[in-house]
């Protein structure tokens, strides 16, 4: 068994696999879809599952495999675990360099030594989701059935479906219970999923700017993007790592109107204003006049290097299909009953595509399940993506409800 070293500990405890459908791979090349003529990037460690997954599409899954990242140590009782879950655009680099862009982690501020979940206490752990396309088995991996990619051959997944993977993986790496789940966005609708369904081996959760299902508006704009990336000639159908080709048109746009929504209108207007870009008066054109284009141009182009299209895809179709309440006859308190653990919900003020509303209805449907809940809103005017900008509150949010959760359990 080889392994590719994370870049920090992990203890060997967490190494023994009690199920004999699970090895432990490595993954170097994996098989992400980015130019041709670009180099591969190495996804850290990885676990191959057997043993098929039956998903909520009704399909199996087999074989599957998990690439996942992890910071600090195991302690001996295995009492100080963080399941970190990452949202659309992200993936298992919390607090590490990525592969492919070279920029820092995700969240490095908020995980590492000393920070609010601080390695020097907790082992952290973050998966890349099922359906991604950073190591996990996604529309970009190789049908076995075919030895093609799957294209849209790969089966519809499902919030839960991502969550039962990652419960596979906590599983291979011996670990029956977390300290707290985290997550922003549609992290957070997984930290809410992992609430619902595995209840006895979820301590505490710290769900950030999400909600209890998806919204009309959300939806929505989900849709824009697939289309986008749909109608572009060079997506062919599903099938455009057969051709040698990348709908990046297609995908760029889809970014661009996605980046709008993690924005708020006074972020925007203080960025950028109606600012030129490079220029002292208007081109009467259609290149980038204001700064404000230019800036969506670049996170459209810079996308497309580090993200599958497919995979936008599907993992966009899981947001959308995500409704708690609907499991449960649209009794969403129903979804928490028997819910040992703690939650902080947060959100902020300025967060339009997941406003306090929509987190105030999951606070309420704790209340109703009699969960311990605490509910925090952020006063902030940066939109949606303030969970993951520098917010001092949201900071001393989390390191104090981390603190006392340690505390009861002695981590």
């Amino acid at each position: 068994m080889r392994l590719t070293p994370p870049p920090a500990r992990l203890s060997k405890p967490a190494l023994l696999l009690g199920d004999p459908k699970t090895r432990m791979t490595e993954i170097a090349n994996p098989r992400f879809l980015r130019p041709v003529t670009a180099s591969d990037a190495d996804v850290g460690r990885a676990i191959t599952f057997d043993a098929p997954l039956l998903l909520d599409c009704g399909r199996s899954l087999s074989p599957i495999t998990v690439a996942y990242m992890t910071y600090g140590t195991l302690n001996a009782s295995r009492s100080n675990v963080v399941l970190i879950c990452h949202a659309l655009t992200m993936d298992q680099f919390v607090s590490s360099a990525h592969p492919i862009t070279g920029k820092p982690g995700w969240w490095e501020d908020m995980v590492g030594p000393g920070k609010p979940i601080d390695t020097d206490r907790f082992f952290v752990v973050c998966a890349n989701v099922l359906g991604g396309c950073m190591g996990t088995t996604g529309p970009a991996e190789l049908n076995p059935a075919t030895g093609r990619p799957y294209g849209l051959d790969f089966p519809i997944v499902t919030i839960r479906d991502m969550v039962r993977a990652q419960a596979m993986l906590l599983d291979a790496l011996g670990i029956e219970k977390v300290m707290c789940v985290v997550g922003g966005s549609m992290g957070g609708m997984q930290v809410l999923q992992w609430a619902a369904t595995f209840p006895e081996r979820v301590v505490s959760a710290i769900p950030m700017a999400c909600a209890a299902r998806h919204s009309a508006q959300n939806i929505a704009f989900h849709e824009v993007g697939r289309q986008a990336i749909m109608a572009d000639p060079d997506w062919k159908g599903g099938t455009y790592q057969l051709h040698g080709t990348q709908p990046s048109k297609g995908l760029a746009v889809a970014r661009m109107a996605a980046h709008i929504t993690y924005l708020s209108e006074i972020a925007l207007q203080r960025k950028f204003g109606r600012n030129l870009q490079e220029r002292e008066q208007i081109s009467f054109g259609f290149e980038p006049d204001f700064q404000v284009e230019s800036y969506l141009r670049y996170q459209g182009m810079t996308f497309v290097d580090r993200f599958d299209a497919n995979s936008y895809l599907y993992i966009t179709r899981a947001m959308d299909y995500f409704d708690l309440a609907a499991e449960h006859d649209g009794r969403l308190a129903e979804a928490f009953q028997g819910s040992k653990a703690r939650f902080c919900i947060i959100s902020f003020t300025s967060d339009w595509l997941f406003p306090t509303s929509e987190n105030k209805l999951v606070a309420h449907a704790l209340n109703a399940s009699t969960a311990t809940v605490s509910f925090v809103e952020i006063k902030t005017d940066r939109g949606h993506d303030a969970f993951l900008l520098d917010e001092p509150e949201m900071y001393a949010t989390v390191r104090g409800f981390m603190n006392s959760v340690a505390a009861s359990v002695g981590a």
